[in-house]
């Protein structure tokens, strides 16, 4: 090769260098900062920590208030007392309506009964089992996702602006509330964003949505979350959460011989 196609070919190739560079660095970056879908324990540290911004660790007090409204445009309203204390152990009190006061459901792990004033013996209930509109019992007795769902990174996208993790949870095992569940979290701080649960047969079953993000028992937590129910075209619940406090609350609030006792 002469001189002159030498220096012309380094000239070429000089052009080019930079280019290359400029094309290889933004997909570089990509990769260091995008997390990798399928990461196990950046799927599960971030469910937990969604966990927490959603209800304390610690034991606590709080009120529900559930309006569910059909597409007739009637609306029915329920008011509950839970206890809960460690993901494993809640009381849930009925307050309203009046003629179902006295009510109350167990739950212990995964066991969940309700006393009846009527009958001497609690009775054993699904989790799965619808509670009101579109509520199920686990979704005001148990929402431990991170105990209940071996979870995985599916993806990140925008939502309304924000980046989003999207995860898909998979059930431990039959006995919790829903068979899979799609569930977006914030990146910037964790917030719970929807949730779509799914029956084992693949069918969605409904849509929930967090709303309403205020200070409760210390920290910015949903005080409001929106459930539409996809398989009632035009139902939906909402569960209004208020006056949540922290409490020490002792183990033997959470046994069956017990139950008559709470007021």
């Amino acid at each position: 090769m002469t001189s002159c196609a030498k220096k012309s070919s380094s000239r070429v190739l000089l052009r080019w260098v930079p280019l290359a560079l400029w094309l290889i660095a933004p997909a570089a970056g990509v990769a260091q900062d995008a997390p990798a879908p399928g990461d196990d324990a950046l799927a599960a540290s971030i469910v937990q920590k969604a966990d927490l911004v959603r209800f304390p660790a610690e034991g606590f007090e709080v009120g529900v208030t559930i309006n569910t409204t059909i597409p007739d445009g009637a609306t029915d309203t329920r008011k509950y007392r839970v206890l809960s204390k460690g993901n494993e152990n809640t009381v849930v009190m009925v307050t309203e309506p009046a003629s179902e006061r006295g009510q109350i459901m167990l739950m212990k792990g995964h066991d969940l009964w309700v006393f009846l004033p009527a009958v001497s013996q609690p009775v054993r209930l699904p989790l799965a089992q619808r509670l009101t509109g579109a509520v199920a019992n686990g979704d005001l007795a148990r929402a431990n996702f991170s105990g209940d769902y071996k979870p995985q990174l599916l993806r990140t996208e925008k939502v309304d602006g924000e980046s989003m993790y999207v995860l898909e949870l998979s059930a431990v095992d039959r006995s919790v509330t829903y068979h899979r569940i799609v569930y977006w979290v914030r990146q910037s701080n964790f917030w719970p964003q929807k949730a779509e649960f799914y029956s084992l047969s693949e069918r969605l079953l409904k849509t929930c949505l967090y709303q309403k993000f205020e200070k409760m028992a210390g920290r910015v937590r949903p005080t409001r979350l929106t459930m539409v129910d996809a398989l009632r075209a035009g139902e939906e619940s909402t569960l209004d959460y208020n006056d949540m406090r922290l409490r020490e609350l002792p183990d033997k609030i959470f046994t069956k011989d017990y139950l008559k006792r709470l007021e």
